[in-house]
């Protein structure tokens, strides 16, 4: 499948694994909806993919933890805009990493309205036109903590365990209309994931990556776009994309550490 002139609907487009796919596909002629909390780094993101790649894009600002406000958005999007054919659903968060007994339930919630709730949410409001159409593309971001367990981190693994399910669930949900579902779940990505995580320690998150090189945002967003630039009849259903020294989700090899 060509990927110019298809009109993609990134959420979290405002850093990271989204910013880098939004760059991925406006590269290969693809009009990009951009959406997220920060709307100021979206419009400008938007601004330069326009310049940059000749392409169009619309940024608009969006918790997609608010069912109300994501039906909202969709359905009041200009009608230049209101065909999407590729939905990439990016936004998600890791939120502290204690064990259950000492966790923090507002971490909790922002993991699992994010990363599960969001996710459903973007998937209700846009999957019926695809329906309708008999043609489009899901592709969830979903993590090796998806497919594994590791100390101290339960409860996102178990978001990330509903997302792989939901992937799962979605394509026996949708067989027969030709619509496409994929999962695309990395291992360790030098992000603001995990400064995210630790709520702004930088020193905490920099131990994360450090005696290893990570994989980066452009190396999901090239796993991502391999599965939207797939001929109709292919659906790539999950790539598991790890950094080299990775082996498993607590296992890494650290030079000099």
């Amino acid at each position: 499948m060509k990927l110019k002139n298809k009109r993609v609907l990134i959420t979290g487009a405002s850093s990271g694994i989204g910013e880098a796919c939004a760059h991925q596909f406006a590269k290969a002629g693809a009009h990009v909806l951009l959406c997220a909390r920060r709307f100021k780094k979206i419009e400008t993101l938007a601004r330069t993919l326009e310049e940059k790649y000749g392409i169009k894009a619309h940024p608009f600002e969006l918790d997609v933890r608010s069912n109300d406000k994501v039906t909202k958005a969709i359905a009041n999007l200009p009608d230049a805009w209101k065909q999407i054919d590729i939905l990439l659903n990016n936004a998600g968060l890791a939120a502290g990493l204690e064990t259950i007994q000492e966790g923090n339930v507002d971490d909790w919630d922002a993991m699992m309205d994010t990363n599960v709730k969001g996710l459903l949410y973007m998937t209700r409001a846009v999957l019926p036109q695809m329906v309708a159409r008999e043609s489009g593309h899901i592709i969830n971001i979903g993590s090796i903590a998806g497919h594994e367990v590791y100390p101290k981190g339960g409860v996102y693994c178990a978001s990330k365990h509903a997302v792989k399910a939901l992937t799962k669930g979605l394509r026996q949900d949708v067989l027969g209309t030709n619509i496409r579902v994929s999962s695309v779940d990395p291992g360790a990505v030098e992000t603001e994931f995990s400064l995210v995580r630790f709520k702004g320690n930088e020193q905490r998150a920099d131990a994360v990556y450090q005696g290893f090189q990570p994989l980066t945002a452009e190396d999901v967003a090239d796993a991502v776009c391999y599965c939207a630039s797939r001929p109709p009849h292919v659906n790539i259903s999950e790539i598991l994309i790890m950094p080299t020294a990775q082996a498993a989700a607590s296992m890494t090899s650290r030079k000099g550490s």
